[in-house]
């Protein structure tokens, strides 16, 4: 049994109202800081479940601490910076276990972000990473 609600793409956008478009330019053209310096960056990390580092962009090492327990260690001081990880394979191809990951800025290591990943039911796991930073 068919019906035309059934069709529907659900969650569609609405359409931006002129007041919505006027506002995203104004903010586009003024290029308000958002609290960082202009000198800003944004570094990244993969990281295997082994603590190897993968590949990045101002990550210069990563090391597995403990099980799920990781240092990411970049070329300049992060601490003001935003952290964001999500659990990933450092490859193109396949799925990553399921888990979930917290981040904080390094204790004693200005430039360095502590990364724990654990498994679905909430215990420690080594589990690989991506980690992005702001700073």
């Amino acid at each position: 049994m068919s019906s035309t609600s059934s069709r529907r793409r659900p969650g569609a956008q609405p359409a931006p109202d002129r007041d919505d478009l006027n506002l995203a330019d104004a903010q586009l053209s003024t290029c308000r800081p958002a609290g960082l310096p202009s000198s800003a960056r944004a570094l990244y990390a993969v990281v295997d479940a082994n603590g190897t580092l993968a590949r990045g962009l101002g990550a210069t090492s990563a090391t597995r601490l403990a099980t799920g327990m990781y240092q990411v260690i970049f070329d300049q001081d992060v601490t003001a910076g935003g952290y964001l990880g999500t659990i990933g394979l450092a490859g193109s191809a396949g799925v990553a276990p399921n888990g979930w990951l917290a981040v904080v800025g390094r204790t004693g290591i200005p430039n360095g972000v502590f990364v724990k990943t654990y498994a679905a039911d909430g215990s420690a796991a080594d589990r690989p990473f991506h980690l992005a930073v702001l700073a």
